[in-house]
C-alpha cells in the first residue's frame, strides 16, 4: 500500500545525499532520483497504476505548494517593489518566447493537439503549469514531464549561459535561472548567492502568473 510513497521519498533522500556529497551538475536530484524510480518498478515488476495508488497524494500537495508561493513574494517583496521593471519587462518577454517557441516547435515536428497545449506552459513551476495546461486542453501529467526536462535543461545550461553572457548582476543571474529552469533553477541559484536565489524565486513565481495570463492567449493565436 505505501510502496510508491516509501520509494519515492527513500528514493529523493538518497539521491539528494548523493548530489550534497558530489555535487555534480547531473547528479541533480531531479535527474537522479526519476532514474532510480523508473528502474525500480522496471526491475521490481511494479506497474505505475499500482505506484500511483500509493504516491498520489503528494501529487494533490501541488495545490497547496501553489498558494505557498505568497511567502517569499510577501517576505521578499522590497526586492520586487525595487525592482519591478526589470522583472515585468524580462519576464513578459521571457514567458511569450517561451510559449511560442514551444507551440511552433511542437508545430513543426508535427505533434498532436494534445501534446502542443501540454508543452507550452512548460516554462514554469509544475503546480501553476499543470493547471494551465488542463485550462488549455493538455495532459497536466505529460505537462509535468515537459517542466522537469525544461528545468534540468535550464541547471546544466545556465551556468554556461552565465559564463557566454557575462552576467555579474545578481537580479540578472536570478531572474535567468528562475524563468529558464524555475523550482530546480532555484535551487541552483541560491549556490551562487543568497540575491541570486531570491530573485530567481520571485522571477520563479511573477513568470509563472504571467504566463497564466498569456498561454490560452499566445496558444490560442498560434492556431
Amino acid at each position: 500500500m505505501w510502496l510508491g510513497l516509501a520509494s519515492t521519498l527513500m528514493a529523493y533522500a538518497a539521491c539528494k545525499a548523493l548530489y550534497r556529497r558530489f555535487h555534480v551538475v547531473f547528479l541533480n536530484p531531479m535527474i537522479t532520483s526519476l532514474v532510480a524510480l523508473v528502474l525500480f518498478l522496471h526491475f521490481a515488476h511494479v506497474s505505475y497504476a499500482t505506484y500511483d495508488a500509493s504516491a498520489r497524494w503528494l501529487t494533490s500537495l501541488l495545490g497547496p505548494a501553489t498558494v505557498a508561493f505568497a511567502v517569499p513574494l510577501h517576505r521578499h517583496f522590497p526586492v520586487l517593489k525595487a525592482h519591478w521593471p526589470e522583472f515585468l519587462v524580462s519576464l513578459t518577454f521571457g514567458s511569450a518566447t517561451g510559449i511560442t517557441g514551444s507551440v511552433l516547435l511542437a508545430r513543426l515536428l508535427r505533434l498532436n493537439h494534445a501534446v502542443v497545449t501540454s508543452i507550452a506552459p512548460r516554462s514554469v513551476t509544475t503546480p501553476i503549469a499543470m493547471d494551465i495546461s488542463q485550462a488549455i486542453g493538455g495532459i497536466p501529467t505529460l505537462t509535468a514531464v515537459f517542466v522537469i526536462l525544461t528545468g534540468i535543461t535550464g541547471v546544466v545550461v545556465g551556468p554556461w549561459l552565465l559564463r557566454l553572457l557575462r552576467l555579474k548582476s545578481p537580479v540578472a543571474r536570478g531572474a535567468l535561472f528562475g524563468m529558464g529552469s524555475h523550482g530546480i533553477g532555484t535551487a541552483r541559484a541560491f549556490e551562487y548567492g543568497a540575491m541570486e536565489g531570491t530573485c530567481s524565486s520571485l522571477a520563479m513565481i511573477v513568470a509563472a502568473f504571467i504566463t497564466l495570463g498569456l498561454a490560452p492567449a499566445l496558444v490560442s493565436a498560434l492556431g
